[in-house]
């Protein structure tokens, strides 16, 4: 027997639905994900009820009968017999310093838009200052910038204004900014200038607050800076995304599937249609990828020697996605048993098939017209 009420999204409608299923000797509640509209119910359910939140992919009706309560009765018919995988939601603190640390990284992005209006509207004032600073938001470039927008117009002057560990030369410099700045380009200048600066307070004001909430993490997240690419930013990032409790994932291979960091299973009539990676956690996977790219670099590391190896049979884009995926095992298992990272070191694909290896290089010196014998040193 169903029984079908609609109930306001308003609180006092949200506390009437809690009475509700408290009054019919309710136990556990699934929902469907939908955007951001599931939280305020969430947030009103959580204290007395077993709570399912569920995949709108994974719990599709028959095609056809889409209506609200056709749904609401589909995802408790699906309940009812234990067909709902539960997807995974942290902890309210872990929330909370997830919404602060995607926030900032709009800010940045932010930052970063208006910056590169500052270099269209220098361009368009044939002011080349980009041209020879690398970072115009410097203490040389904000100089500089900001004496255009007060009215300083000759090259010379402006010039004088660059630091004197600049690459570019003086001469280098004063060409630069013999441009036709007028009005409009340095009251454009001015507005721009300030919201960087406007956005720079926030992002320390953020900054603070990120700092306080990790109080309580600190020995993690200093444990996972130890992991080469992984910087302390990366570390914050990492564990607003994914916790600190691990048993929200049975096994790392779960955790991989959810951050979208693992090829996905395309098999039809004995063919493989597509391996490209799934879909999942575009926060974590952005973060894991420009982590990868770092420790791609970190000379004398296994996950250096990882990558290298994949680069030349899969190209750089897959190598680094490999890389990110092995960053994350590294972290599920650092997280879970409280343990340090434990790098493998550089030949650690050498040493685990020696004779594969010297078979292969057996195999080239060959091709190349060399007669090869091969004695195993006792």
């Amino acid at each position: 027997m169903h029984e079908v009420r609609r109930f306001s999204t308003m609180t006092s409608g949200l506390l009437e639905l809690s009475e509700w299923l408290s009054t019919g000797k309710c136990t556990h509640v699934a929902m469907e994900a939908t955007g951001v509209y599931w939280k305020p119910v969430w947030h009103v359910l959580e204290p007395g009820f077993e709570l399912v939140l569920a995949n709108a992919g994974h719990i599709r009706n028959v095609p056809g009968r889409k209506s609200d309560v056709n749904d609401a009765t589909w995802i408790a018919d699906l309940l009812a017999h234990g067909l709902i995988r539960s997807s995974f939601v942290p902890p309210q603190t872990i929330q909370e310093l997830r919404d602060l640390t995607r926030t900032r990284k709009q800010l940045r992005r932010e930052i970063v838009q208006h910056t590169q209006r500052i270099q269209r509207v220098l361009e368009d004032g044939n002011v080349k200052l980009s041209s020879v600073i690398s970072d115009i938001l410097g203490t040389s470039g904000r100089r500089i910038i900001r004496a255009i927008v007060e009215g300083e117009s000759d090259p010379g002057k402006l010039a004088d204004m660059g630091h004197s560990r600049l690459r570019c030369t003086r001469q280098e410099l004063l060409e630069s900014l013999r441009g036709r700045v007028n009005s409009h380009h340095r009251f454009l200048l001015g507005q721009h200038l300030r919201m960087i600066e406007e956005l720079e307070r926030i992002v320390g004001e953020f900054d603070a607050q990120i700092e306080r909430a990790l109080l309580p993490f600190r020995d993690e997240i200093d444990r996972l800076t130890t992991i080469p690419g992984i910087s302390r930013l990366a570390a914050e990032v990492i564990v607003a995304e994914i916790g600190l409790n691990m048993e929200q994932f049975p096994t790392v291979g779960h955790l991989l599937s959810w951050a979208g960091m693992c090829p996905r299973m395309d098999e039809s009539a004995g063919k493989h249609r597509s391996n490209r990676v799934r879909k999942g956690d575009v926060w974590l996977k952005q973060i894991l990828v420009q982590c990868a790219w770092g420790a791609a670099h970190s000379k004398n590391t296994y996950l250096n020697a990882q990558f290298l190896r994949l680069k030349s049979r899969r190209g750089p884009k897959k190598a680094a996605m490999a890389v990110g995926g092995s960053i994350l095992t590294a972290t599920y298992y650092m997280l879970k048993n409280g343990t340090s990272y434990n790098d493998l070191g550089p030949d650690y694909f050498t040493r685990r098939n020696e004779a594969f290896v010297a078979l292969r290089l057996t195999q080239r010196l060959k091709e190349l017209g060399y007669k090869v014998e091969i004695h195993k040193v006792a």
